[in-house]
């Protein structure tokens, strides 16, 4: 084999083995799995818009933690209408937590503040 191969082989190799590598990260447990699951119970959801750099950094502090959140999509395709269930529910920022008894978080929220609302155990 010629250098180049070899250096296009090698190349090959780091490119499927960062994905898999990428992929398997995701599907590790995640720090605030048990948090995200009481939000969940305690009837609280998370309000946002793909396009928010607020509620992407919402869900990052989640972690891998973040597809057990109870999250609702608030934006249509567009970016500039909302979904049905958002009007429904007044949802006027992102992001938007609404809890059981009715009551309203806007903004970033740390977990610990998200567990001490719904009375979740905090990690």
């Amino acid at each position: 084999m010629s250098k180049t191969t070899i250096f296009w082989v090698v190349v090959a190799v780091l490119i499927v083995g960062g994905i898999a590598g990428s992929w398997y990260m995701k599907t590790l447990p995640g720090k605030y799995d048990a948090l995200a699951q009481c939000l969940t119970e305690k009837g609280a959801k998370f309000y946002g818009a793909f396009w928010c750099p607020h509620c992407q950094e919402q869900k990052r502090m989640f972690g891998n933690s973040e597809k057990l959140l109870p999250y609702v999509e608030c934006s249509n395709p567009d970016q500039k209408t909302q979904t049905q269930v958002c009007i429904d529910m007044k949802i006027e920022s992102y992001p938007t937590w609404i809890f059981a008894d009715g009551s309203k978080l806007t903004g970033e929220k740390q977990p610990k503040e998200l567990a001490e609302k719904a009375g979740c155990p905090v990690e």
